[in-house]
């Protein structure tokens, strides 16, 4: 990423029920705009959801559409217990809501479209799984294993589009549904039975934290190689724990946000975003994790450290950005800019 989300303003042109607690929203993209909203299947879109009666919260919602299939964007949204931005969508948002959303960003996409894959998915987790496969089959040569692990089959996503893909790529793609009420919580040991002679193949791992780590394990112990396994994390937003600070130190700092600067006190060993929610601004932001980028700001002066970041590289760091959600400052007076 070389800045931080732009949003635009995306009409809603159909919504769909796909289980009676997922909905998939689609959106039409202006001709203007269709150079900046261009994708890679598996990549995602942020969102700004009001919030309070005022101001709003991004969250970031991944792409089911395919830019090989689909001419409209789609993303697809489960609804998650006290979640704010997945419970405001699926009972507000209908055909012809408007919605600020920033153009496609994330790495969960294969570099090459003809390798045989190995797709696993747990719940929404198909979400970017999906893209991913649809865009192997149209444009790609190789074969396709999809694992995709679901509570029961009334919670399966995309089910009949799912039917259609292997009617239509028998010869190519094998789909193999895991029910908890049919076969039990997946273990490791029973993972690695169904994935052992597709272990080799790059792979591509969405979905729950505890279906996650059973995969990765299973991965792991069947000699996948690490950098032939990619994962995407769905986080439900959570105040981070603060991370250890020498002291009671209290910095200060400048921060330029939606037209006005601000001046707040900032303790050494609290996050950079949760001073600004504390302060009743509203920055976007999505993951809290430093794994999405959302929360994206720039470093005009001083210095700041970062308890944790999967998402900027060294030449977004040579630009002067951090993750507001893991930033603590490291200088007594620091000033960020989200222009």
């Amino acid at each position: 990423m070389n800045e931080p989300p732009r949003y635009h303003r995306l009409l809603v042109t159909d919504v769909v029920d796909e289980t009676p607690d997922t909905r998939s929203l689609v959106l039409s993209v202006p001709p203007p705009l269709a150079t900046e909203f261009a994708y890679r299947p598996g990549q995602y879109l942020t969102v700004r959801v009001p919030h309070d009666g005022h101001g709003s919260v991004a969250r970031c919602y991944s792409l089911s559409s395919s830019p090989q299939t689909d001419r409209d964007l789609k993303i697809t949204v489960k609804r998650v217990v006290d979640g704010h931005g997945s419970n405001w969508i699926c009972d507000r948002v209908r055909p012809g809501a408007v919605l600020d959303i920033s153009s496609p960003a994330g790495n969960f996409t294969p570099s090459t479209l003809d390798s045989d894959l190995l797709l696993l998915a747990g719940g929404s987790g198909i979400t970017p799984v999906i893209s991913i496969l649809k865009a192997a089959l149209v444009d790609g040569r190789g074969h396709v294993f999809l694992g995709y692990a679901n509570r029961d089959e009334g919670s399966v996503i995309f089910a009949e589009e799912l039917r259609r893909l292997e009617l239509r790529y028998a010869d190519r793609l094998q789909v193999a549904h895991w029910l908890d009420t049919v076969h039990g919580p997946p273990t490791v040991d029973r993972m690695k039975e169904l994935i052992r002679e597709y272990a080799r193949r790059d792979a591509f791992v969405c979905g729950p934290d505890p279906y996650m780590t059973v995969v990765c394990q299973a991965l792991h112990q069947l000699g996948t190689p690490g950098r032939q396994v990619h994962v995407e994390r769905f986080t439900t937003p959570e105040p981070p724990a603060p991370a250890p600070a020498p002291g009671n130190r209290v910095a200060t700092v400048e921060v330029e946000l939606d037209g006005a600067t601000h001046r707040l006190p900032w303790p050494a060993s609290v996050r950079l975003l949760d001073v600004l929610i504390d302060a009743g601004l509203n920055p976007p932001f999505s993951c809290r994790q430093g794994i999405c980028g959302a929360c994206a700001c720039r470093i005009v002066r001083g210095t700041v450290e970062l308890v944790h970041n999967e998402v900027l590289e060294d030449e977004d760091f040579a630009d002067g950005y951090t993750l507001a959600c893991q930033a603590l400052p490291r200088s007594d007076t620091v000033s960020v800019t989200y222009s």
